[in-house]
C-alpha cells in the first residue's frame, strides 16, 4: 500500500526558492511523487510514497521555521496516484488575487468538523441561526459530491468566486455561512474575503472536506470528494473511487 498526504500552511516564507529547493531534494531522496507549491504566503503539498519515508519528510518539514504546526491529512491507495514530482514557486499557494484576504495577517474563524456535524443534525448553529454551506470549489469538483443543500457557484477558477458570490450577499446575511473546500486552503481565503466584504457570520470548515471525512465521516455529505490525481475522488471513508494503476 501507498500513503498519500495533503497539507497546507499559511506562514510568511522569507526565501521561497530556497525552501522549494530543500523540499525538492528531500522528496526526491525519499522517492515521493506529487506536487509541492511554495510561495511567500506558505506551502501547499500533495505527496505519495512509502509510509516511513513520507512521514519522515513531513517530520523534517515541521522542523522548518513557522511550519511546526502544519497539519497533514493521510489516506491510502494501492499505488501512487502521481506520475512525477513537481516542485514550484508561485505568487500564491492558491491563486485568489485578493491581497486583503491573506491569512498571514489573521486567520478566519473556523468550525471544527464535529461541531459542523452537530449543527447539521440540529439544523442551525449554536445561536439558532440557519446555515448556508458554501462550496468554494469549481463546478467539476462539485459534480462529484458536496454537502447536501450547499450553495455551489458556476465557477471554473477560484478567482471567479467573488463576482459569482456577490449577488447572493443579501440572502446570506441572515444565515451563518460555512465555507468549505477540499482541504481548507480555498475556504480559508474565501471566508476572510467575505468577512472583509461585510458578512458578519462567516466561518471556514477547519481541514476542509478531507478533514471532515477523517474526523466525522460522510454525515450530511452526498457523493465523493474530487481530488486532482489518478484516484479521481475519495469516498467519505477516504477510499479511492479509482485505484491508481501501478507504474
Amino acid at each position: 500500500m501507498v500513503l498519500n498526504a495533503a497539507a497546507y500552511h499559511f506562514v510568511s516564507i522569507a526565501d521561497p526558492e530556497a525552501l522549494a529547493a530543500r523540499l525538492e531534494a528531500r522528496a526526491a531522496a525519499a522517492d515521493l511523487l506529487g506536487s509541492v507549491l511554495v510561495a511567500g504566503e506558505g506551502v501547499n503539498l500533495f505527496l505519495a510514497g512509502a509510509e516511513l519515508e513520507l512521514k519522515d519528510f513531513f517530520a523534517a518539514l515541521q522542523a522548518e521555521p513557522g511550519l511546526e504546526t502544519i497539519r497533514v491529512k493521510y489516506s491510502a491507495s494501492r499505488a501512487r496516484p502521481f506520475q512525477r514530482l513537481k516542485v514550484r514557486v508561485k505568487p500564491e499557494i492558491i491563486a485568489f488575487r485578493r491581497p486583503s484576504a491573506s491569512p498571514l495577517q489573521r486567520r478566519a474563524p473556523a468550525v471544527a468538523p464535529a461541531t459542523l456535524a452537530r449543527w447539521l443534525a440540529q439544523g442551525s448553529d449554536d445561536r439558532g441561526r440557519a446555515l448556508t454551506l458554501l462550496d468554494t470549489r469549481n463546478r467539476e469538483e462539485v459534480g462529484h459530491g458536496s454537502f447536501a443543500g450547499a450553495l455551489a457557484l458556476p465557477i471554473d477558477n477560484f478567482t471567479d468566486l467573488p463576482a459569482a458570490l456577490e449577488p447572493h450577499f443579501e440572502a446570506l446575511a441572515a444565515t451563518t455561512v460555512v465555507s468549505f473546500c477540499t482541504g481548507g486552503v480555498r475556504c480559508e481565503k474565501a471566508a476572510l474575503w467575505m468577512g472583509d466584504s461585510g458578512m458578519e457570520h462567516v466561518v471556514q470548515l477547519d481541514g476542509g472536506i478531507l478533514g471532515y471525512f477523517e474526523q466525522v465521516g460522510g454525515l450530511g455529505y452526498e457523493g465523493n470528494c474530487f481530488v486532482f490525481d489518478q484516484r479521481v475522488a475519495l469516498d467519505p471513508r477516504l477510499r479511492p473511487v479509482v485505484e491508481p494503476a501501478e507504474g
